[in-house]
């Protein structure tokens, strides 16, 4: 295990004797296999992992045991520390007020400070953001990789063609001080969209239409690979919105084989590969996908074109319909589903059999690490651009990280949403999470591009309904829930 050039090569190259030795495999086993440092039989396997991302929520606990067994962290290189969970999104030049906030960004600082810790990017940092942007647009990672964070949202690397998952505290712990986890091996899924989406569809309302077919736990125990001429026109921050909702059908994470579009996004960034590592890495990434023949232990297929802008309507983002579409009524729900149904239409205060278009709602929130990266805030300047922002509403925008906010200043973008009566706040995880001051208040129904509509999950009391960029700039400047396509 602390062979470095060993566990290195489990990364770059193919297993001796070729993946499965001749047999057709999945992507996701060349990736696995080639990380393997032990298994048990009929037990965990020790993974070795490329890339650790960590944030201030779910590390205190993990630096505290390292600390009382007296160990270092072995590879430091190899963690990427960011602040992004607890973060106001105004003021950050200021001393942060929230006392539960400032202890765990302080503490995040020292344990950076204590483990010597090189890739630590504060609040205020240039490089600071929301972990899983930062991850991807600073060129940490790579195809074939396996990566782990503290996060469940860890899924989104996944479309770079990398095993990639969100892990406990006491995992943690043990990357930290191993550089490889303990993991039971996932069952495999694959699931194409076939044909083009249609004109005012994103790759949100793809993934929420994909959530809504499969519910909460449709994808438990599996590990997806998302595959179709839909996917393939995606852009890499599109697939990364995709791959980050993997979770929310209960999936183990998400993964898209790397092509051209993949090599394109990751070339010349600051932690790519340079020179004659990028040609070596290069081509051991073009082998990277599922063999003709493959066997996947479950396989299912849409029409993309059946996908209309999507939002939700109850109290998890399984519960979510086109937006022309009305409430399911309760009869249409299976009779164990019933009360919990009832329970959570009562929370949002919505009936069964309502439409929801034209509701008059109170925020909204763009920004998350599903959609807080410039191809978003893109999406939502060209719609509201030569508009004006609703009297009713309370816009949140906020950029995934200081990179994007750069690019949103440098494009123009900055100047279309202040003239349309828009504020940018600075960056972090914002309202996807009550973690910081960015809360909807109770009762108060936000249209918000992130990732949960937990009861709570934005504030307690508030009423989440999930969307796209695109659905959230309709419902910015008209008020009320609208269909971007009219």
């Amino acid at each position: 295990m602390n062979n470095s050039e060993n566990n290195d090569k489990r990364s770059t190259t193919p297993p001796s004797g070729g993946w499965g030795a001749g047999r057709a495999t999945t992507l996701f086993d060349k990736i696995w296999d080639a990380h393997v440092v032990s298994s048990v039989e009929n037990g965990p396997t020790q993974l070795y992992i490329d890339r650790h991302f960590c944030h201030e929520v779910t590390s205190p606990q993990a630096f505290n045991g390292l600390r009382a067994r007296g160990l270092k962290v072995f590879r430091p290189e190899l963690t990427t520390m960011t602040a992004d969970h607890n973060t106001p999104t105004i003021n950050q030049d200021q001393p942060v007020q929230d006392p539960i906030s400032r202890n765990q960004l302080d503490t995040f600082a020292q344990n950076a400070n204590d483990f010597n810790m090189p890739l630590f990017y504060p609040l205020g940092h240039i490089k600071n953001g929301v972990v899983h942007i930062i991850g991807p647009e600073n060129g940490f990672t790579h195809p074939g990789m396996t990566i782990v964070c503290g996060d469940s949202h860890t899924s989104t690397h996944g479309a770079f063609g990398a095993i990639a998952f969100g892990i406990g505290t006491s995992e943690v712990e043990m990357v930290l001080a191993t550089q490889c986890i303990l993991q039971s091996r996932p069952k495999t899924m694959r699931i194409t969209f076939n044909g083009k989406l249609n004109a005012g569809v994103t790759a949100k309302d793809l993934a929420l239409y994909m959530i809504s077919k499969l519910t909460t736990g449709g994808a438990t125990g599996y590990f997806v690979e998302y595959a179709g001429e839909a996917i393939r026109n995606l852009s890499m921050e599109e697939r990364m919105t995709v791959c980050n909702l993997s979770i929310e059908m209960g999936a183990r994470g998400g993964l898209i084989a790397p092509d051209q579009t993949t090599y394109d996004y990751v070339k010349g960034r600051e932690f790519a590969p340079k020179g004659e590592e990028w040609d070596k890495k290069l081509a051991y990434w073009k082998t990277l996908k599922s063999d003709e023949g493959a066997k996947f232990d479950k396989e299912l297929e849409f029409d993309a074109a059946d996908i209309q802008p999507m939002i939700t309507y109850g109290t998890n983002p399984g519960m979510g319909m086109g937006i022309t579409d009305s409430i399911p009524t309760l009869e249409s729900i299976d009779e164990a589903g019933r009360i919990s149904y009832q329970k959570s239409l009562e929370y949002m205060g919505l009936e069964a059999g309502e439409k929801l278009e034209g509701k008059t709602i109170d925020y909204v929130f763009l920004g998350s690490c599903t959609n807080g990266r410039i191809e978003d805030f893109r999406v939502f300047a060209n719609y509201v651009k030569g508009k004006k922002k609703a009297d009713n509403i309370t816009a949140w925008l906020v950029p995934g990280s200081w990179m994007v906010e750069k690019q949103i200043r440098e494009e123009g973008l900055y100047e279309i949403l202040t003239e349309a009566g828009f504020a940018l706040r600075q960056p972090g995880c914002s309202a996807c999470l009550a973690m910081n001051d960015d809360k909807v208040p109770a009762g108060k129904y936000a249209v918000s591009t992130s990732n949960r509509n937990f009861e709570g999950r934005q504030g307690p009391g508030a009423r989440t309904i999930l969307a796209g960029p695109l659905v959230a700039a309709a419902a910015a400047v008209t008020g009320r829930i609208t269909d971007p396509r009219l």
